[in-house]
């Protein structure tokens, strides 16, 4: 999933990619797209370990908001491992537990994830259907 060759199927398929750098080295990334209108999912968000805690993670997840909310967007989503210790910090971002996932990747193993999402107040849009709210968790 990250040959150039699947990074260039994924940028055709409308994802979105965004590149952190601290002092010009590349520390951290982020990939994401439109799932459905006005909604748009998280794929991939990294940061080198010694970014952790340092506000990287809450800056890159900014600059996709940044990035979708004039698209229209209404709702970020990402799927997060069960297990991680990084759900508490998308919870303390504002993303909510909506549904629980199990992802067959092949070979009898399971991807055991929370889908979780944010509530965004598109931006230029004036009609949100009601189900996704209207709050600016930003």
């Amino acid at each position: 999933i990250y040959s150039q060759h699947a990074l260039e199927q994924q940028m055709a398929s409308g994802h979105r990619f965004i590149i952190v750098y601290n002092a010009a080295i590349p520390v951290g990334f982020a990939s994401f797209n439109e799932v459905e209108p006005m909604v748009y999912k998280l794929q991939k968000i990294y940061m080198l370990p010694n970014q952790q805690g340092r506000g990287t993670g809450r800056f890159t997840i900014q600059q996709v908001i940044a990035d979708i909310q004039p698209r229209g967007a209404a709702v970020l989503r990402l799927n997060v491992n069960r297990h991680n210790t990084a759900k508490g910090f998308y919870e303390k971002l504002g993303f909510k537990v909506v549904a629980e996932q199990n992802i067959d990747i092949g070979s009898g193993y399971f991807m055991d994830d929370y889908v979780t999402e944010k509530t965004l107040t598109p931006l230029g849009v004036t009609n949100v259907p009601s189900s996704f709210g209207t709050q600016n968790d930003c």
